[in-house]
């Protein structure tokens, strides 16, 4: 099935970012020494709570296609008062959104990009904006061969479109690209575009026990880790 695979294309919020741990760090960094203790975790939650609410207004075309930057400043806004915050000055506001720019790759991530390149192109398949994809690949060292996505395609996954005009941007059929992602229902949405899937557990992603240890559907190909993915399709290039 490798020989067939020219593309990997990664989901990137839980797949290889821990978002819960670096928005709960930054939040705390920059709003504690302003006065306000709350409990980070939860106010990391409650952030990607929005998350899907949001962009399921873009889907379902309720809204315009905005960019994630802008779907994450709406969300922080609407979070805000439930924390019992607010009037934050912008530059404050500003910063927090940044923050999931920031985000730390789990840390097996970067070794298995580095494995996985000479051999595939790789490129984040993401709801997050091409700013957003660079700036966590800068700060992760996460060598991409091309940014695809919603920016993209204008839409969201799990709409077809997002997948199939990342094929199309690289000049494929969405049989010779792999997504790999965390989440079944990304990698659902994924196969039924034709598709290879991989799915990488990440049991605390949402904390300790809340994420996904196997998938729920279908897939081509089911890991512990992103190293556990290099050593099945690179395994000739060791760390």
């Amino acid at each position: 099935m490798s020989d067939s695979v020219k593309a990997l294309f990664f989901d990137v919020f839980g797949t290889l970012v821990d978002w819960r741990t670096g928005i709960a760090r930054e939040s705390e960094r920059i709003l504690a020494p302003l006065g306000h203790a709350l409990d980070w975790p939860a106010f990391a939650d409650s952030w990607r709570g929005e998350y899907q609410p949001s962009m399921e207004e873009v889907r379902a075309g309720r809204i315009p296609f905005s960019k994630l930057d802008l779907l994450h400043r709406r969300n922080l806004e609407r979070i805000l008062p439930r924390f019992g915050i607010d009037g934050l000055a912008e530059e404050v506001l500003h910063a927090l959104n940044r923050a999931w720019h920031l985000l730390p790759a789990w840390p097996e991530v970067p070794g298995a990009l580095a494995r996985l390149k000479p051999l595939y192109l790789l490129a984040p398949v993401s709801n997050g904006n091409i700013s957003l994809m660079v700036d966590l690949a800068r700060a992760n060292d996460l060598p991409w061969d091309a940014v695809l996505g919603a920016e993209i395609a204008g839409d969201y996954k799990p709409k077809p479109g997002v997948y199939l005009s990342s094929a199309r941007a690289l000049d494929l059929a969405p049989g010779e690209c792999m997504m790999v992602a965390a989440h079944s229902s990304d990698l659902a949405a994924a196969a039924a575009c034709g598709l290879k899937t991989a799915h990488v557990a990440r049991p605390d992603e949402y904390g300790p026990g809340t994420g996904e240890a196997r998938p729920s559907v279908p897939v081509d190909v089911a890991v512990a880790n992103l190293s556990e993915l290099a050593d099945q399709l690179a395994p000739s290039r060791p760390l």
